[in-house]
């Protein structure tokens, strides 16, 4: 009731509300603190908004005393009027914020906060720590917001198609954006090393494969340069080991001759200091050559005291620099993926993509009109008999009303004369499997039977699958069974699509590895709809077997262009059809021959 008159008493003025339950904001630029933090914060290009005042304060702290200024600080506390998209919305244009980080506990108001998260990542990084991951902190995370926080793997994809980059910790958020307002890689998202020793060298090679990141293969004409210029114990490869003894033309003639090789990617270069060569003047010479590229080049000066002062020459020349090689790796793999989610932002939904005549990808729009009329059609006769639950003949006859390839799939009773009348029609072997939409894994209750090669198997499968489903699930309504033929790909893939409606963001759609073990696998990629063929290729690369997709040993590549057509005329379905309220198509098998849905289940909105 409080806040209600709060909020009436706003609204004649036009007057933005912060709060309640917030510690205030602080403008450090225009000496504003209208908080009762503890102390005021340094002012700089950061801005940090949060829902926490305690996470906030905490901040403070550990900013004033790393040197780190903000351009803004907010905390939104209980979000009654200003949420986190106004904030996003104001500090999204102009100077003096170069990078937004947040720190937030619950997202409200999603279609709000994907606009206008989409519109501020296009102009600068937003960096965001999303706690509540799971368990306890999910809970905790709603308890304290009042907000529904959602499952992590959807807000991951939310995050993923906004354009903004995730990352775990407050460390990791401030280096993040010291990496990105900094450093621009080019296209390339392989990293050279250069090291004037050979432990921080593997130390920095294994951080780079820990965290993902590719080590860039040495051009031939980059290794003779580096032959000529270098002395013979060199390394001879990625990481350029200059030995320890290096000079500073020595540094200064490496560097050159990576950044005059673009196909060198980003280049990383540590030093260890050691008695013999002077390491500032080292810094000095490569900050000099390193601002011709400064986006290009990170410096790692390992030590402490000793390398301070190097390390704020790199600072003073505006280079991106980092502690450890290990940190150096982490910000890396930060900005690959950071550049990852930026090309998914300028994608344009809803549209498969081909390859026209000059090899460039065209826009051709899958057209689902012509079946719509078929799939309400199937829908409107599942809810008019009351039912929320498709069985899987009417579940695969919708999918393939909108252009999924499903295998034709007959329904018969439960008597063995009329299953074996039926089989005849199909041919043998065939598969068999009990229909009822009480049961949502027909295989766990003994309610598949697979290549019955021949009538007799048949006739015996009948009473069998019969006797066991009884015993299984007493309770569960027998409609009959389906039957099919065996569908023999023996190089195919099971893989499982799925959508479903999560309670902050809408439908979403899951992909990954399918069959049995889905659950055990634990297989799966999330994605919001609509989708094209660059963001369904995003999505299924995001999977572990993604590479089994690509071929192994005697499995020849499987047609990913089919499976991609699959997952966005599923994602086309959450658009046209709102009455779907999930959907599971295990498996789907997909091989060189392309693809083809054997089972699905569907719920729709009754």
């Amino acid at each position: 009731a409080l806040t209600r008159q709060m909020l009436s008493g706003a609204e004649p003025h036009l007057l933005p509300i912060l709060g309640p339950n917030c510690i205030g904001l602080m403008s450090p630029r225009q000496k504003l603190n209208a908080t009762f933090a503890h102390t005021d914060a340094l002012a700089g290009e950061l801005a940090f908004v949060t829902q926490s005042g305690a996470l906030l304060t905490a901040m403070l702290d550990w900013a004033k005393t790393r040197g780190i200024g903000f351009s803004r600080l907010v905390s939104l506390g209980e979000r009654a009027d200003v949420d986190l998209g106004d904030m996003l919305d104001c500090l999204a244009s102009g100077a003096p914020t170069r990078a937004i980080l947040l720190c937030v506990e619950s997202i409200e108001a999603p279609r709000k906060f994907m606009s206008a998260a989409r519109a501020a990542a296009r102009n600068k990084p937003v960096i965001i720590v999303k706690a509540g991951r799971a368990g306890a902190g999910l809970h905790a995370a709603a308890s304290h917001t009042g907000a529904l926080a959602g499952p992590d793997i959807v807000i991951d994809a939310a995050i993923r198609r906004a354009g903004m980059l995730r990352v775990d910790t407050l460390q990791d958020l401030f280096m993040a954006a010291e990496t990105l307002t900094h450093f621009r890689a080019n296209r390339s998202e392989t990293l050279t090393l250069m090291t004037n020793g050979d432990g921080d060298g593997v130390m920095a090679a294994d951080a780079a494969a820990m965290t993902g990141v590719t080590l860039t293969e040495l051009a031939p004409d980059t290794l003779a340069t580096l032959d000529a210029l270098l002395p013979p114990t060199w390394s001879h490869a990625n990481p350029i080991d200059i030995i320890g003894d290096a000079p500073i033309a020595r540094y200064v003639g490496t560097l050159e001759a990576l950044l005059d090789d673009a196909d060198t990617g980003a280049v990383l270069f540590t030093h260890a200091p050691t008695g013999i060569v002077p390491s500032l003047q080292i810094a000095k010479a490569c900050a000099a050559l390193a601002a011709r590229e400064p986006r290009r080049v990170m410096s790692c000066w390992l030590g402490g005291a000793s390398v301070a002062e190097a390390r704020q020459v790199f600072r003073d020349a505006g280079l991106a620099g980092c502690a450890t090689p290990g940190e150096a790796a982490r910000s890396f793999s930060m900005l690959t993926t950071y550049r990852r989610n930026q090309a998914l932002l300028i994608e344009a939904p809803g549209n498969a993509r081909a390859a026209d005549g000059a090899g460039h990808d065209t826009e051709k729009s899958i057209d689902h009109r012509a079946d719509l009329a078929e799939a309400r059609r199937l829908i409107l006769q599942v809810t008019a008999s009351g039912r929320e639950m498709m069985n899987e003949p009417e579940a695969k006859a919708l999918l393939g009303a909108c252009g999924v390839p499903v295998v034709a799939t007959r329904i018969v009773g439960t008597r063995a004369l009329d299953v074996l009348r039926a089989a005849e029609g199909v041919g043998y072997p065939v598969a068999l499997k009990i229909l009822s939409t009480d049961l949502s894994h027909k295989s766990d209750v003994g309610g598949v039977a697979l290549v019955l090669a021949n009538a007799e198997a048949l006739r015996r499968a009948v009473p069998d699958m019969l006797a066991r489903v009884s015993v299984a699930t007493p309770n569960a309504a027998i409609q009959g069974f389906t039957l099919q033929a065996m569908v023999r790909r023996p190089h195919a893939q099971e893989l499982i699509i799925g959508t479903r409606i999560d309670a902050v963001f809408g439908p979403v759609i899951r992909f990954g590895q399918g069959g049995t073990a889905v659950a055990a696998l634990a297989d799966r990629a999330l994605a919001l709809p609509p989708l094209n063929r660059t963001l369904a290729r995003d999505l299924v690369s995001r999977t572990r077997v993604a590479k089994l997709l690509h071929g192994y040993r005697d499995h020849p590549p499987a047609r990913l262009d089919a499976l991609h057509h699959v997952l966005i005329a599923v994602s086309q379905m959450l658009i046209d059809l709102p009455e779907l309220l999930g959907l599971d198509n295990n498996p789907l098998l997909v091989d060189e021959a392309g693809a083809i849905a054997l089972d699905a289940r569907m719920r729709v909105n009754a």
